[in-house]
């Protein structure tokens, strides 16, 4: 026993409290800047309307968010599978995977492709894996284990070439798979002007830690989607900070 304020306290106890605050500071870093705060926020405004309704005898009322929340933790579930997913995933990739740290000569050479494909309006899209395993989305592309260059990014993506429908993976400081499907994200009606590639930047963003470098063939920029976020217009120096930033 341990004695804390006057309390005693034993060592199981102190324990499950040090376990409880570090699931709860994963969950906030989790759910930091998503949607999902939002939805937090609206489940602890019912809570309110629940006790309240409680204490004013509001009976129909309370019956009603009664038998909601009872089924919270299944609504929970519904409304987060994407996030808790991501979560689980990331967690996983952390103890079992390290991180897939990128070298500056390879940031330089996709920096300087983006470059050259956004001047001469080349559609491309680019994902570079971090931590999260994408073994399936490298399965059904096409298997390329080639040393990252300008040449080749270019090559690849050059209308009418055999891979430049699809995606470009970068693991490991090489490019492993080109032609590759990735899920896409849904979007709002604000949004509805983004193009497939983008939408499918955003979909793997949000499924995995990976990053995504996309180039419009209709408007010759580059964007980056990180997180489920896209940055857009970006230059070649703006490009590398955020892939130094997010893969060093």
């Amino acid at each position: 026993m341990i004695e804390i304020f006057g309390f005693q306290i034993s060592w199981r106890e102190l324990l499950d409290i040090g376990l409880v605050a570090v699931v709860y500071y994963y969950v906030i870093l989790l759910v930091r800047g998503t949607r999902a705060v939002a939805v937090i926020w609206g489940l602890m405004l019912l809570l309110l309307v629940y006790y309240a309704s409680d204490e004013l005898g509001l009976n129909t009322l309370n019956w009603l968010l009664a038998n909601f929340l009872s089924s919270i933790f299944i609504v929970i579930i519904v409304l987060f599978q994407k996030d808790i997913r991501k979560g689980l995933a990331q967690m996983g990739a952390g103890w079992f995977w390290r991180k897939s740290d990128i070298k500056n000569i390879v940031v330089d050479e996709i920096c300087e492709a983006m470059e050259t494909m956004a001047r001469q309006k080349i559609g491309a899209l680019v994902v570079i894996r971090k931590s999260v395993p994408l073994g399936d989305i490298i399965e059904r592309g096409v298997e390329i284990n080639a040393e990252v260059s300008k040449q080749l990014l270019v090559n690849i993506f050059w209308p009418d070439t055999p891979l430049h429908d699809g995606a470009v993976v970068i693991s490991e400081n090489k490019i492993v798979a080109g032609s590759c499907i990735l899920p896409l994200a849904q979007v709002s009606t604000r949004q509805s002007a983004i193009g497939t590639r983008h939408r499918a930047a955003l979909g793997i963003s949000e499924e995995t830690d990976a990053l995504s470098i996309i180039v419009s063939e209709e408007r010759g920029t580059v964007s980056v989607a990180v997180d489920g976020n896209l940055e857009t217009n970006l230059d070649t120096l703006k490009l590398k900070t955020i892939l130094l930033r997010e893969l060093s």
